[in-house]
């Protein structure tokens, strides 16, 4: 707005975006843990296949989507502050708890070492019994963490809609959302090396200790949560110049009360599904959310499959670390640009960001050369599964910015979980069906083959074809369901 003079204007807004970002970039550090141990620290122990690692991911995944269901309703219930709050705790809580699997399976079977379970003859009946032990007690941790996690983007979602106007919420979402990009490009340059330097220093196997200290950072954040987030209209240090700017599409130029709002404008839970535009963003996350999840959970066990890279060398980390970022680098100017076409080209803000989707949605085509450009090096499919990564990113931040577009702010949590529920159940079908496909083909060998691909090779082939094509079919779906901006007002 050109009535505001921005240099009087304070900028607490981008004081919560940080802190949105450090919460998104926590949460995806506690996810990587495990995929980026399992493969080379954690199956040796327990005898795992992919496919027991593949139940581990689609049941965490399942348990994630149902929990977002009602995570949205649980924020928008408890207020920002005390649900985001709510949130990180349990999550905090799930991660360090992977740290007791271990030691739990042990004394569940009977052992009298993590070393007498490892010595066990692999393909036994011993090794399955311990393989399924120590599954179940992952999945029960894996269950918690997903609970908690379930809560961090509709939180993040309704302070960035609390605290941002139209034309700047995508661009603040991908900024915070570019926390995911940051967790997953420190993790592999930190977690490995945790794992390794404890179980170089004979604590453990050396897992359990980056569990622990990389779930311990969530309880810090939350200190600095309840000492600086407050509603933009009771914040102290937000001034009304930037109080006016926040809430420059309003009617007026001070939001209503919580009471007001949630009186004038709450949608029923159950209402929400009668909306096209509830079903456009169910479409958006169900067919992409997938993509994203099965390049964070199984990029680490393919560079260590197909070229032999462990999790802890310097190769794999810089493969990682170079995937994730381009990642992230690319996916911040993902939010920037819908805010190109709404001030340039005079779109409406939803208009703006559809023509932005359909742009990113042709990036993870770029995944159908990952495999055959494998052959050459590893580092092609690093690079391009970055860059399609990068689409998916971007696009996401659009994505969650639609419905600050169309929902009002009272019902904004509430669908953000919906879609979020989803988003799980896309990723619980793409990650069992990669696990079992995987274990499928390794044994099948050259009998199984894919676009002159053999074996392993050739599922990954077919998943990588999955994911390329997922973004423009749900584009075509979204675009068909809310074909231009249409508020809901209720």
């Amino acid at each position: 707005m050109n009535s505001i003079k921005t240099k009087e204007m304070t900028n607490f807004r981008w004081v919560m975006c940080a802190l949105l970002f450090v919460a998104t970039t926590v949460n995806y550090l506690d996810r990587q843990v495990l995929s980026l141990t399992w493969k080379d620290f954690i199956a040796p122990e327990f005898h795992w296949t992919d496919d027991n690692y593949g139940t581990i991911t689609a049941v965490f995944s399942i348990v994630y989507a149902a929990c977002m269901l009602f995570a949205g309703k649980f924020v928008d219930f408890m207020g920002t502050k005390k649900g985001y709050l709510w949130a990180i705790g349990v999550w905090s809580a799930g991660a360090v708890a992977h740290a007791l699997c271990g030691w739990l399976t042990m004394h569940f079977e009977g052992y009298a070492s993590v070393a007498d379970m490892a010595a066990v003859q692999t393909g036994s009946a011993a090794a399955l019994l311990i393989a399924t032990t120590s599954v179940w007690l992952f999945v029960a941790a894996r269950c918690v963490l997903a609970l908690g996690e379930a809560g961090n983007f509709p939180a993040a979602i309704k302070v960035t809609a609390e605290y941002f106007p139209k034309k700047d919420r995508a661009f603040a979402t991908s900024i915070f959302n570019a926390g995911a990009s940051v967790g997953a490009l420190a993790a592999p340059a930190t977690i490995p090396l945790l794992a390794q330097y404890f179980k170089d220093a004979g604590i453990g196997g050396g897992w359990e200790m980056a569990f622990v200290i990389i779930g311990g950072l969530g309880f810090i954040w939350m200190g600095f949560w309840v000492f600086l987030y407050d509603q933009p209209e009771k914040s102290k240090h937000v001034n009304s110049a930037e109080l006016t700017y926040i809430h420059q599409d309003d009617d007026e130029p001070v939001a209503k009360t919580d009471a007001e709002e949630k009186k004038e404008t709450q949608i029923p839970f159950w209402s929400c599904f009668k909306y096209r535009q509830t079903w456009s963003f169910i479409t958006g996350k169900f067919f992409t959310d997938g993509v994203w999840w099965f390049y964070l959970f199984w990029a680490p066990a393919y560079f260590s499959d197909q070229y032999g890279y462990k999790s802890s060398s310097s190769e794999a980390i810089m493969l990682i670390f170079t995937l994730y970022a381009i990642v992230t680098v690319l996916s911040i100017y993902g939010g920037y640009l819908p805010k190109l076409f709404v001030e340039k080209k005079g779109m409406n803000p939803y208009g703006g960001r559809m023509l932005s989707m359909l742009i990113f949605a042709f990036f993870p085509l770029l995944a159908l050369f990952a495999q055959p450009l494998g052959a050459i090096s590893a580092w092609w499919p690093a690079i391009i599964i970055g860059l399609a990564g990068a689409g998916h990113q971007a696009w996401s931040a659009n994505l969650f910015s639609t419905i600050g577009d169309m929902f009002p702010k009272s019902t904004i949590a509430t669908v953000t979980g919906i879609g979020g529920m989803a988003g799980g159940v896309g990723s619980f079908l793409i990650n069992k069906g990669a696990g079992a496909l995987f274990t499928y083909s390794e044994a099948q060998g050259s009998a199984f083959s894919f676009l002159g691909f053999d074996g392993k090779e050739a599922g990954y082939m077919i998943i990588f074809c999955i994911c390329a094509v997922a973004y423009l079919c749900a584009w075509m779906i979204m675009k068909g369901l809310v074909p231009k901006y249409r508020p809901i007002t209720k």
